[in-house]
């Protein structure tokens, strides 16, 4: 009997120091854990992961293809709205996803499958964007339709809780960091082909090459109808090749320990430690200041160019376009170099170094100099006085065919008269800057995050990080718009400093707890079983 227990605690030892895979019984949705599973299911666990993947890339790309026209866009199918109406714009979009995430993210946790909030999701956002399309068809209210159609927009993208969660709960501890990283790549990677779609719609120009009343193909139009196919492809690779799939964290314990669902179906509440609320509270508050900054950047990058470089609409969709591209590419290379620092550099110190990059980012963008914006007016005058055929109105002119637009600072923000411009240069770096720490907080969040969170069905969690990420992009807008139109650059990007200055020293004061769950075990002869 003694010989059998020296055996047995033999045995244990070997397993525990064993790297080798071992086979593990399926979960409860019929996945083996990583730990020796079938060749076949981990074939497929990673077609559905990469299915994921491109999910959040499209969710992306949805975002962003239009990011760079909205401006102009208003102002075409509304003249009358302002910088203040686009904030509110911008932030339909959020608020839609703020409202989907939690729900999304509860549907797919209750019934334990990914498949059906995916597709409605999708489905959502196909509508959505052929609602956008169809704007300039609409006679009355198209600016408010506009906004609905973004709203429904964001509404579609709630789906990227289900995504995170997804991958959260198909990977173990060792490989969610990579995986986190390449969903963000995808992510980013969204953000870099979106505006590069709509760069490259460019030449279609506006009225473009169908303008009947019943359909416009335009500038504007033709990304949305563009990003409506993307989806209808990706309901098609769900519904074909996308699999469910559930692993446990091999290294959840804190040491080599590794239990099948048969050893978890016998840890009770008493036996796991819940994840730490203070951890969870904060990881919240750090991500809606990272999609807040963020927010921030993307809303206000094409009224600054139109205002400071004297760019018409058409030049700040093209040139903002490529600016954002060429930010997503450096966020790629980001997200690729993440995967290799985070293996020697601990994960929290690499999030306060990605917010140090946005600090120095609003530092640099801070306008200095004795140079200022020139007026809208007087950049139009020329154009009225070589032409006497014109009104001596104030607005939109056509000569010789060529829409010629108040291009320069509005008379109606009366900083322009005072705040210094913005050198193209400045832009250029704080951008760079912006591009490297955004995507750095925003992996390392996730990553975090989902750590922090441990075994439990991420679904509801997720779709409430996700939710606190979309209110920051609901409230970002609206905050920078009014901020930028009545006080300027100086003074908003002095605001962002200072936000951004407390997040760090906050990260800083709860460093300590922003680590992977761990599950206390009793000991193991209290899960044997006869």
């Amino acid at each position: 009997m003694e010989s059998d227990k020296h055996f047995q605690n033999d045995e244990e030892r070997s397993l525990l120091g064993n790297n080798q895979r071992v086979y593990r019984h399926a979960s409860l949705t019929g996945v083996p854990s990583t730990i020796l599973e079938p060749p076949n299911v981990y074939k497929s666990r990673w077609r559905s992961i990469r299915i994921m993947y491109l999910t959040m890339f499209l969710s992306s790309v949805s975002f962003s293809i239009c990011m760079s026209s909205i401006w102009p866009y208003l102002q075409v199918v509304d003249p009358s709205a302002g910088s203040t109406f686009l904030g509110l714009v911008v932030a339909a979009y959020s608020l839609g996803q703020f409202l989907a995430s939690p729900i999304f993210g509860g549907w797919a946790n209750i019934q334990k499958n990914s498949y059906v909030p995916l597709v409605v999701s999708i489905s959502i956002n196909i509508a959505a964007n052929i609602l956008y399309a169809y704007i300039e068809v609409i006679p009355a209210k198209r600016s408010w339709v506009l906004l609905a159609a973004r709203f429904a927009i964001g509404f579609g993208a709630g789906n990227v809780a289900v995504v995170r969660a997804y991958v959260s709960g198909a990977t173990t501890m060792k490989e969610r960091t990579p995986a986190m990283a390449n969903l963000s790549a995808g992510q980013a990677i969204g953000f870099i082909i979106g505006p590069g779609i709509q760069a490259a719609f460019y030449p279609i120009g506006y009225p473009g090459i169908v303008h009947i009343p019943e359909l416009h193909i335009d500038l504007y139009t033709a990304p949305a109808l563009f990003s409506a196919v993307l989806g209808v492809v990706n309901i098609g690779l769900i519904l074909t090749i996308f699999s469910e799939h559930k692993v446990q964290d091999d290294d959840i314990g804190g040491g080599s320990i590794q239990y099948s669902s048969d050893t978890e179906d016998l840890l009770t509440e008493a036996d796991v430690d819940k994840p730490d609320t203070v951890a969870v509270v904060a990881s919240n508050i750090t991500f809606f200041v990272v999609l807040f900054v963020f927010s921030l950047f993307e809303t206000i990058s094409t009224p600054v160019s139109m205002d400071m470089y004297d760019w018409t609409k058409s030049q700040a969709t093209l040139y903002n376009g490529i600016i954002l591209a060429c930010a997503g590419i450096l966020a790629v290379i980001v997200f690729m170099a993440i995967k290799v620092v985070t293996k020697k550099i601990n994960e929290r110190a690499i999030l306060l170094g990605g917010f140090i990059f946005i600090l120095a980012g609003f530092i640099v963008y801070l306008p200095w100099g004795n140079i200022y914006p020139d007026y809208q007016l007087t950049k139009l005058v020329p154009a009225i006085m070589n032409n006497t055929n014109q009104s001596s109105t104030v607005g939109p002119l056509i000569i010789n065919g060529t829409d010629v637009t108040p291009v320069g600072c509005p008379t109606s923000q009366a900083w322009c008269a005072y705040i210094p411009k913005i050198s193209f240069a400045q832009n250029i770096v704080g951008s760079l800057c912006v591009a490297i720490g955004y995507p750095t907080c925003n992996v390392m969040s996730y990553t975090i995050y989902s750590k922090i969170l441990g075994p439990t069905p991420q679904g509801t969690m997720m779709g409430w990080f996700t939710a606190s990420g979309s209110l920051a992009r609901m409230v970002g807008p609206i905050f920078i718009s009014y901020f930028y139109s009545h006080f300027g650059p100086r003074v908003s990007f002095v605001t962002v400093c200072a936000i951004v200055l407390m997040t760090i020293l906050g990260v800083i004061v709860v460093y300590k707890r922003l680590v992977p769950f761990r599950i206390t075990r009793k000991p193991l002869r209290s899960y044997t079983t006869n």
